[in-house]
């Protein structure tokens, strides 16, 4: 890659650092996808943004060997984020048109992971994906977790207490939304931090 990171930002933060940090989470409007007048209008502004801030939430597991499938899929605009619960069969076509998408980018860290989750659920062919953490990782950076470039790029602390709950529930807790919703408009807000600091090679394709 062409871009040279400025100085200010070839650093890792220490833990104590980040945790002195102010807390941001996303305070905008978040729409749980849940009825055929929702799931048409996410379909409609989704498709007109340029840049999507992408991520899955998956239900934990604790045993060895056990593993679920992803619950829930954030994908943020400008104006709003969306959350499409999984087990909505309704939501699938939506979301494939929406990895499918030439013209959309869809931005997120470890999106190989999102998507090789989604695969057994739904057919879909994945273009325009743009993965931060592997552009940090080209850019030298060791840490390239949400929370790692959150705090480098944008000066905050994104909190990590819904992480481990069940996001198979059949009802989210208002502070699960907010979890959910943080992460995917992040992950948009970074892009276009990299974006204005020249950190994205124009030349490079958009895949993860």
């Amino acid at each position: 890659m062409s871009a040279t990171l400025p100085a200010q930002y070839r650093r890792a933060l220490s833990r104590d650092e980040i945790n002195a940090l102010p807390i941001r989470r996303y305070e905008g409007r978040v729409c749980l996808v849940s009825s055929p007048s929702e799931l048409e209008q996410a379909a409609a502004e989704l498709m007109q943004e340029r840049v999507v801030g992408f991520d899955t939430e998956t239900r934990p597991a604790f045993r060895v060997g056990e593993r679920y499938p992803p619950a829930l899929v954030q994908a943020a605009g400008a104006q709003a984020v969306y959350l499409f619960t999984l087990r909505l069969k309704e939501v699938h076509p939506v979301i494939a048109a929406l990895l499918a998408s030439e013209t959309t980018r869809k931005v997120g860290v470890g999106l190989a992971d999102d998507i090789n989750g989604l695969r057994p659920l739904m057919a879909f062919e994945a273009r325009a994906l743009v993965d931060l953490g592997t552009t940090a990782r080209r850019l030298g950076l060791e840490k390239s977790s949400v929370r790692a470039l959150a705090a480098l790029f944008l000066g905050i602390r994104i909190p990590k207490g819904s992480k481990t709950s069940n996001w198979a529930a059949s009802r989210l807790s208002p502070q699960q939304v907010t979890y959910a919703a943080t992460d995917a408009w992040i992950c948009r807000e970074l892009y276009l931090r990299f974006s204005a600091l020249g950190l994205l090679d124009p030349a490079a394709p958009a895949t993860a």
